[in-house]
């Protein structure tokens, strides 16, 4: 990931790639190694080294044995480098859904699907590792109009997958933050709204999941603005990761104060409300949706 930058037209690398690829980068600079000099070693250009170490393109087996032995690295390191960049190139399981999924937001799913913590904001809609296979299907309409049935299909298929990794031995912590406006805004119809809710207010009991809901009542408040996730991961290569979203593109933010700016903000609009609170509004709302 690199900070401000649109992933429209390029597709995402596993974690694993961005793993390696920080390892890479590690090597070069412990063996005093500029890019112009691994480049050399590759015959390739500066950008093409820089763009491996960034996870930009598939790493070649033959780059990186190349690579390795120029920083020295001895021969059982390279073989067990080579074997992880291997499979660090096989696609995700996201990619059987590339007809339907848009290039910028596949490395959203990449970081999803390696995270130990994922903390978000919606001012919009429920998040979509929350919601209900009737809420995503209107939603989905909504957003994608021109989608026929089988499109359609596929697009809540990809998002109810993408919701297994709440289920997994070792699933994330998630912390959802959601306006109150949320819970309002008609989404199919009331029975597909009462079922969310109902899902919501299931989650809030799970020991990984926490669902806040900020009030009308809050007012004005420093995230008032677009949605975003914050992601955490276990591997200390990996930086924590901000992404935000317009219309057809996507931001990640890797940069320090960026991330902690956006941390503030959660903490700031978790406090803004109780999981009391939050509980006795979705019951509320559940009752005016039946």
């Amino acid at each position: 990931m690199s900070e401000s930058r649109s992933t429209a037209g390029v597709g995402a690398p596993t974690v694993l790639r961005m793993i390696l690829g920080r390892r890479l980068q590690e090597r070069r600079q412990n063996a005093g190694a500029s890019l112009e000099q691994a480049a050399k070693a590759l015959r390739v250009t500066p950008l093409t080294v820089r763009r491996l170490e960034k996870a930009e393109v598939a790493l070649k087996p033959l780059y990186v044995e190349r690579l390795l032995e120029r920083y020295g690295a001895d021969q059982q390191e390279i073989e067990e480098f080579v074997a992880l960049a291997e499979k660090a190139n096989e696609p995700g399981w996201w990619y059987a859904y590339r007809d339907v999924l848009p290039s910028w937001f596949s490395a959203y799913v990449s970081l999803e699907s390696g995270a130990t913590m994922l903390r978000t904001y919606e001012p919009h809609c429920a998040p979509g590792l929350l919601q209900t296979p009737g809420y995503a299907r209107a939603l989905l309409r909504g957003g994608f109009p021109n989608d026929n049935e089988d499109e359609l299909d596929r697009r809540v298929d990809l998002r109810l997958r993408r919701q297994s990794l709440l289920d997994r031995p070792d699933a994330p912590t998630l912390w959802v933050v959601v306006e109150e406006a949320v819970l309002h805004r008609l989404v199919g119809d009331q029975e597909v709204m009462r079922h969310q809710i109902e899902v919501l207010l299931e989650a809030m009991e799970r020991d990984h999941i926490s669902v806040d809901v900020l009030p009308f009542a809050a007012g004005a408040h420093v995230g008032a603005c677009a949605p975003f996730t914050y992601f955490r991961f276990r591997e200390p290569e990996l930086p924590d990761v901000v992404y935000s979203e317009i219309l057809s593109a996507s931001v990640y933010l890797d940069q320090r104060a960026d991330v902690v700016a956006h941390l503030e903000a959660h903490n700031r609009m978790a406090l803004l409300t109780s999981s009391a609170e939050s509980k006795a509004l979705l019951n509320r709302m559940r009752k005016e949706y039946s």
